[in-house]
């Protein structure tokens, strides 16, 4: 986009809340299930049903608000927010509008090196609407769609930013770090693929170095943070493009496709008033007293910027290191208790980040469900700092706790690894391997000192890997030098 133009966008993230039940009614939240299911005469709307408020939803709301820096409104309700839409058998929704739970928070984001500070609006509940299913792939190339209400009622937050965010990269940041503090409290899976963390984005383009707002467009439930980035930098060049044509930004509501990597238009964008929202006659007003914040505060985890502070200072990882270690709480989690089974903070991450992602990572799996639990890499490490085993078989160690679930202790005994450091025997193959390559030895006799590299790989070859690599090069320099 050209420079002429500055981008402004505000995010409305939403996230179901990881509760057994629905929001308003006893109804089972698991995702997936026949559909049409999960559902009562409560969630469908019938008559003559009374909605009761879920409190674990209350407590969620007040864990993320003070995770966010917000103010927890002590006096908050509930709203109708009226509307027809198909996959909304009320025809409103139960949410919050001018007595939200929490107001005025703030998360911090970093993008290129530059720390950016985005302001929180609020933070409400609602219940979830229903899912349609299009014939097609989006809503636009779709000749007929059915409705499932398995998720109607599903308890939602709507954490709702200012428009503060300058760029794609920018949101992308912001919902990955969000994603992850909501991950942190353990208040909702976010698994964006199953659409229990979506974005709406608002997107406006203003002349740079001017303060009022552009019309703005809003694109719809976006679930992938490429999508976000891509949606945002696409919807931002169009309407650049359109008033450099001359032409007029309509405020309307969008569909990313993928696909195509374009948006497309659904509908004419409602206004705040359109909505008619009115005070939910059939739900009390919620009271909530300091003495139950600092209760929730008190359970509060360590969250991902205090967690990477403590791995840089008090386990003296880099930042680089430690901001992917702190990205997943899980994988954080497993380094901390590793270093608590006695492992080098270091020694661990590099483990971690390395041949254990690798194999996390290409089974589809998350830290939390390793095959090698921390307390046996810690064994394994333990083994290499006695010299029992060396790095390189180490990475055959892991390699078979992860398929066997043996620990490395056992692995080294029953395949026989334990690492060689008897002078002695290595010195026999050392000799060996002097013998049996007389060009490599000439060529590091002529200079060519990397011809050594060469010997120490065939000693090593001989020994299986078990010969202490240490030994073999004083081994191999003094018969060379000879």
């Amino acid at each position: 986009m050209s420079s002429k133009y500055e981008t402004v966008v505000g995010l409305e993230v939403h996230t179901e809340l990881k509760t057994n039940s629905k929001i308003f009614c006893g109804c089972t939240t698991e995702f997936g299930g026949a559909q049409n299911t999960h559902v009562c005469p409560v969630c469908l709307g019938l008559p003559g049903v009374l909605p009761v408020l879920n409190k674990k939803v209350v407590e969620y709301a007040i864990k993320v608000g003070l995770a966010l820096n917000c103010e927890i409104l002590h006096f908050n309700k509930f709203d109708r927010k009226n509307y027809y839409y198909p996959d909304l058998p009320k025809n409103w929704q139960t949410s919050q509008y001018d007595l939200p739970i929490c107001l005025n928070g703030h998360l911090d984001v970093e993008v290129n090196g530059e720390t950016r500070r985005i302001r929180i609006t609020r933070i409400h509940m609602e219940e979830d609407a229903g899912k349609l299913v299009h014939s097609g792939n989006t809503i636009s190339d779709s000749n007929s769609s059915n409705v499932d209400y398995n998720r109607t009622g599903v308890p939602l937050l709507e954490i709702v930013s200012e428009p503060d965010i300058r760029s794609g990269a920018e949101a992308k940041a912001y919902v990955e770090k969000l994603r992850s503090i909501l991950q942190y409290l353990d208040v909702t899976d976010a698994r964006m693929e199953e659409g229990s963390l979506r974005c709406d984005a608002n997107i406006s383009v203003r002349l740079r170095g001017t303060e009022k707002l552009g019309t703005k467009s809003e694109i719809k439930n976006m679930n992938t943070l490429t999508g976000i980035q891509k949606g945002i930098e696409y919807e931002a060049l169009r309407q650049a493009m359109l008033i450099e044509e001359g032409g007029q930004v309509i405020q309307e509501t969008r569909t990313w496709d993928d696909a195509q990597g374009i948006t497309l238009s659904m509908r004419k964008k409602e206004a705040e008033n359109d909505y008619r929202y009115f005070p939910e006659p059939d739900l009390v007003p919620i009271i909530i007293t300091d003495e139950e914040i600092e209760a929730v505060r008190a359970e509060l985890p360590e969250l991902p910027d205090q967690k990477m502070d403590r791995f840089v200072n008090q386990y003296g990882l880099s930042v680089e290191d430690s901001t992917i270690l702190t990205s997943t709480r899980q994988m954080a989690d497993y380094l901390d208790a590793t270093v608590n089974a006695g492992s080098d903070a270091k020694t661990a991450s590099n483990w971690i980040l390395g041949d254990l992602s690798k194999m996390v990572n290409e089974n589809g799996l998350t830290f939390g469900e390793s095959k090698v639990p921390a307390e046996n890499l810690a064994g394994m490490i333990a083994l290499m700092d006695k010299g029992t085993i060396s790095g390189k078989i180490a990475k055959k160690v892991i390699v078979s706790m992860w398929e066997s679930g043996k620990d490395a202790d056992t692995i080294v005994k029953e395949e026989g690894l334990v690492q060689i450091t008897d002078t002695g025997a290595i010195e026999e193959i050392v000799k060996q391997v002097i013998a049996n390559n007389p060009q490599p030895v000439e060529d590091f006799k002529s200079g060519n000192g990397k011809a050594i590299g060469f010997l120490v790989g065939q000693v090593m070859k001989e020994s299986k890997g078990r010969a202490n690599p240490g030994v073999v090069n004083q081994l191999l320099q003094k018969h060379l030098n000879d």
